[in-house]
This record gives C-alpha cells, sequence and structure tokens, in this order.
C-alpha cells in the first residue's frame, strides 16, 4: 500500500511514523515538500520507503518564498527518489488576494516540471477555470491531490489526470465527494493522508499519520463496490505509473 501524499517533515517523529506505516503495510511513502526549508526537510528523509515531491505551495505566493524558483529547480537534482513538483498550484479561497501572485508562481513550476520529465502534484481550491485552463497544455503526469472540487472531475477525466482522495472522503458531510470517488476511472484513482491533516472519521482527532491511509483506501472500495486487495493493487500499479516509481 502507497500513501501517495504525506508532509512527514510537518511530523514531529517522523521516523517513528514511517515505522508504524510499514507496520500498517504501507511499504511506500511520498512525502511533500511546501517551500524551500519543507523540501530540504523532505530529502532529510528520502530514502526506502521514502520518496519525494517538491515544490512551493500557492500560500506563499506573493512572499519571498515564492521568489525562490530558482533554488527549487536546484533541489530537483540532487537525489533519484525525487519522484514530481509539487505541491503547486492555485488557492483562491485563502489566497484571493493574491491570484495573479499564484498564477506566476504555478507557471513557473508547471515550467520546470514540463522541462525536468517531473508529473505535477496539484492543490486547487475555488480555482478550478484557472486550474484546468493552466494545465490543458502541460504536457506530464497530473495528479490532483486531496480532491476536494468534484466539478472539476469532468476535466480530470478527459485529460486522464489522477485523482487522489485523502481522510475527509470519510467525513460525514462528504456525500459529493463520495460521489465523484465512485465515477474516477480505475486507472486514474490515487489515496493518501496529506498528513498529519485530516485524519480519517475512524482515528479523528488523532493526529493523521501515513499507517492512516488504509482507512481512505477501506472506504473507496466501499464507495466504489470493489475488493480491498484489488483496490489497493490498483492504487499501487497507478502510483508507479504516476510518479514513475520503480518497480517493488
Amino acid at each position: 500500500m502507497i500513501d501517495t501524499h504525506a508532509h512527514l517533515d510537518a511530523l514531529e517523529e517522523p521516523y517513528e511514523a514511517i515505522a508504524r506505516a510499514r507496520g500498517a503495510g504501507v511499504d511506500r511513502i511520498i512525502t511533500i515538500g511546501t517551500g524551500i526549508d519543507s523540501c530540504r526537510a523532505a530529502l532529510e528523509l528520502v530514502g526506502d520507503p521514502v520518496f519525494a515531491a517538491l515544490g512551493i505551495d500557492p500560500h506563499r505566493a506573493g512572499s519571498p518564498e515564492g521568489e525562490r524558483i530558482e533554488e527549487l529547480r536546484e533541489l530537483l537534482g540532487l537525489h533519484p527518489d525525487i519522484v514530481a513538483v509539487g505541491e503547486t498550484g492555485l488557492d483562491y479561497h485563502y489566497g484571493a488576494d493574491r491570484k495573479r501572485e499564484q498564477r506566476r508562481l504555478f507557471d513557473a513550476q508547471l515550467g520546470i516540471a514540463a522541462a525536468l520529465g517531473f508529473p505535477v502534484v496539484i492543490h486547487t481550491r475555488a480555482a478550478n477555470e484557472d486550474t484546468v485552463s493552466m494545465l490543458r497544455d502541460h504536457p506530464g503526469n497530473v495528479v490532483m491531490h486531496c480532491f476536494s472540487e468534484p466539478a472539476l472531475l469532468p476535466a480530470a477525466v478527459e485529460r486522464g489526470w489522477y485523482v487522489s482522495f485523502a481522510g475527509n472522503i470519510t467525513y460525514p458531510k462528504a456525500e459529493e465527494l463520495r460521489a465523484a470517488a465512485a465515477e474516477v476511472p480505475a486507472d486514474r484513482i490515487l489515496a493518501e493522508t496529506d498528513s498529519p491533516y485530516l485524519a480519517p472519521q475512524p482515528v479523528r482527532g488523532k493526529r493523521n499519520e501515513p499507517a492512516f491511509v488504509r482507512h481512505t483506501v477501506a472506504a473507496l472500495a466501499t464507495i466504489r463496490h470493489e475488493n480491498l486487495d484489488r483496490l489497493e493493487q490498483q492504487i499501487d500499479a497507478n502510483a508507479a505509473a504516476a510518479f514513475s516509481l520503480p518497480s517493488w
């Protein structure tokens, strides 16, 4: 089983969390950088079973951190287990006053990903039209992280994007999200924790960690009326294709 999106650098004891994940059958984790310092911390954790995606998230647009694009480019070449650019994208819910700066930062990272041949891990909230527009001509794989915009599903399906679900799909009021999860093509669905955030309902109130991705996968199996073991295998295969992971 794989957790395709975890913020291990935000956990107080990341190595202990990695060990617990292994004990729960989670044998691969992609840790995410959200700024230059975060990316450096993520790189320190890379190594069996941890891969990394490095980016500058939209919340840093318009700040000095958002100008450190060349540093990000350099970091992306430092380790063979770096598998994506991101998370990057647009968030107009929290950053409506910085839309232009967000688009500029996003565009720069899309350019880096295209030049280096990396997939992109996308954070998008309340920015559907601009997200679709800016990704229209992107040549590589696109992963919609912590999918929470059901209106984006038709575009995602049409363009062959990967759609990743987190623990919020298990929340009682997430009916629209669960309906979207039922419609994602089998070869494009992924699962993640987004830990330490969004702990699934069975462990709600706890600090989320990669071991808990199993709750999200179990919920997806129920939603999609699929065998749990087969869905786990499918998600692992999808992740390997999306991120060009080595054979396991």
